[in-house]
């Protein structure tokens, strides 16, 4: 009778470390079901409670200090901004910059993106702007001060 608990114990928790970790894809029970299935398979040998109990620790534990770091390493993905590259650039505004009705597009580098000011100032169509921060796909920019030059 013990050795039918056994399995059926051992067998339990490999369906339910197998099915956790099927719905939750997050590498966070399958060393536990590999070292179920070491027990499970160690019970049907008729080894003792303690001996599946112990085998069941040491393959737990093996497996997931020997290829948790390595597999951790290989699926992690980081998201990247690839907008914050236009920070620093001067566009063109192509239509009239206005927070209140928030209307406002720039051009730049033949591009053309959703603008708002940073201070909420109007600007006007051709003025030329700086990015100084992207908001998703919309660019912050302010007014770029021209030095007008002189002739004398």
């Amino acid at each position: 009778m013990d050795a039918y608990i056994s399995l059926l114990v051992w067998g339990g928790i490999f369906i339910i470390t197998v099915a956790a970790e099927i719905l939750s894809q997050q590498l966070i029970s399958i060393w536990f079901a590999a070292g179920s299935l070491a027990a499970f398979i160690a019970a049907c040998l008729h080894a003792s409670s303690v001996t599946q109990s112990i085998l069941f620790l040491i393959v737990s534990i093996l497996l997931l200090i020997c290829t948790r770091p390595i597999v951790k390493k290989i699926f992690q993905f980081q998201i990247e901004n690839t907008n914050s590259q236009e920070i620093g650039k001067v566009a063109t505004v192509i239509q009239k910059i206005d927070g209140e009705n928030q209307t406002g597009r720039v051009r730049l580098n033949g591009v053309d993106w959703t603008a708002i000011s940073q201070d909420g100032t109007i600007i006007a169509v051709d003025d030329s702007v700086r990015v100084v921060a992207v908001d998703g796909s919309k660019l912050i920019v302010c007014p770029v001060k021209i030095k007008e030059e002189t002739t004398v």
